[in-house]
């Protein structure tokens, strides 16, 4: 598996591989009927530098890392990631956290911050704590779940 930098002709796979999780409204805090536009506008913007999984020829993830606040909260990074779901269960989701990890660190962050990961999101809340990260803060009922209503989600974060 390679994990590079996406580049502009990698736009219709990133879409093919976030538009699913949107729409099912289960992982992040997006509208589920976001335009085409609007993901890939949210998803690639200026703020963020975003990276590709490629397996096989063909695009299985991608993520994002961005200073998760200004000021002297920059040393701070914040990452999300999207596994294509034909890639789940390979590992896709636990080599792309392995590379954010390093490259935060070649970056100059100090630490890494998940800042609302979806308690219902088991196998997240898993890989991350695999990964050394600890909760450090839990919301109350602040997410809609579609399936399960109001539950809490988690902030989590490592020392990098």
């Amino acid at each position: 598996m390679l994990i590079r930098p996406a580049r502009h002709e990698d736009r219709a796979a990133i879409l093919s591989i976030i538009r699913p999780v949107v729409e099912q409204g289960e992982t992040y805090t997006l509208d589920r009927d976001m335009s085409d536009a609007d993901i890939l506008a949210y998803w690639l913007g200026p703020d963020k530098e975003v990276f590709v999984a490629e397996d096989e020829g063909g695009l299985v993830g991608t993520y994002y890392i961005r200073a998760n606040q200004a000021g002297g909260g920059r040393h701070v990074c914040n990452c999300g990631y999207v596994t294509a779901s034909e890639a789940a269960g390979r590992g896709v989701a636990r080599r792309m956290c392995g590379h954010s990890l390093d490259h935060a660190r070649s970056r100059g962050f100090r630490a890494m911050q998940f800042n609302f990961v979806v308690s219902t999101n088991s196998r997240a809340v898993a890989l991350w704590q695999a990964m050394d990260f600890a909760v450090v803060g839990r919301l109350p009922l602040a997410f809609e779940h579609p399936a399960h209503g109001f539950v809490d989600a988690l902030v989590m974060f490592r020392a990098l």
